[in-house]
């Protein structure tokens, strides 16, 4: 099972009687226990009860009929080590992150253990419960708020929604951009989405401009698209654009917001 390439998907209803999560798995998969094991402990295992699927990362949880078990074990991924986030301020229920470019915010369902929403969970003394109240692309970096308790995840969610965080970001489009400011209001998926675009510097070598940008909406990919919608695609954008080795310039740059628990003014920027 060294082979790298090793990558597969399977799903075990539990018909009868009651089971034990790793004996089940480890009779139907050609993995070892201690396989099984370190791909639970990186999110890539999960049950399933009526509409409800949580993962699951304890080896001996006991299993009732009508629950389902699922692996997506993918070699690859498991072995990836994860980037290093830096934790720039903590308060307790919610704390405030740089998040490398390469990194995921949240995991997906073959696993988490890279993701800033995991590593958040485990990066204090004692693991907290980590809740995702915003998204950053992956290809991305910047500032990111994680949240650590469910009151707090439900506040700073509202404010998000209520468009009381003011958001911020620095970026790099290919080309000459000709104006000094710049707003865009054109929907995307069928949404309202609103983009404000100014005008730093101009780098003639390179053909590239320096753009400062606060977003009104959270459309996926609002920046990307509406910049590539005007023809100059963010610079490294493998979707929108051309990729460069330097990858994606795009950085969440600046947060500011008051705090629903302190109830001051919180500005953050990198």
């Amino acid at each position: 099972m060294s082979d790298q390439s090793v990558r597969f998907e399977l799903k075990i209803p539990v018909q009868q009687g009651s089971a034990n999560a790793i004996d089940l798995l480890a009779e139907r998969c050609e993995l070892s226990r201690q396989q099984i094991k370190l791909a639970m402990s990186k999110g890539a295992v999960w049950i399933q009860k009526g509409k409800r699927t949580q993962r699951l990362r304890r080896a001996t949880k006991t299993l009732a009929p009508g629950e389902v078990l699922s692996i997506h074990y993918d070699k690859r991924l498991l072995d990836q080590i994860p980037a290093e986030p830096q934790l720039l301020h903590d308060f307790g229920v919610y704390s405030v992150w740089f998040k490398p470019a390469g990194m995921l915010a949240q995991g997906t369902e073959w696993g988490d253990h890279c993701s800033l929403l995991r590593v958040s969970e485990l990066a204090f003394a004692k693991p907290r419960q980590s809740f995702l109240v915003q998204r950053l692309d992956r290809e991305a970096f910047g500032l990111m708020i994680i949240a650590h308790q469910q009151n707090a995840a439900a506040q700073l969610s509202t404010l998000f929604q209520q468009r009381k965080i003011e958001k911020h970001y620095e970026i790099q489009v290919d080309g000459d951009v000709k104006w000094q400011k710049l707003t865009v209001n054109s929907p995307l998926d069928g949404k309202h989405a609103v983009s404000h675009f100014e005008k730093r510097a101009y780098d003639a070598e390179q053909n590239r401009t320096q753009l400062a940008v606060s977003i009104e909406t959270g459309r996926m990919h609002q920046i990307r698209r509406h910049c590539a919608s005007i023809g100059h695609p963010v610079t490294g954008d493998s979707r929108y654009g051309k990729k460069t080795a330097e990858g994606l310039q795009l950085k969440a740059s600046r947060l500011a917001f008051d705090c629903p628990i302190t109830h001051k003014k919180q500005i953050f920027s990198c």
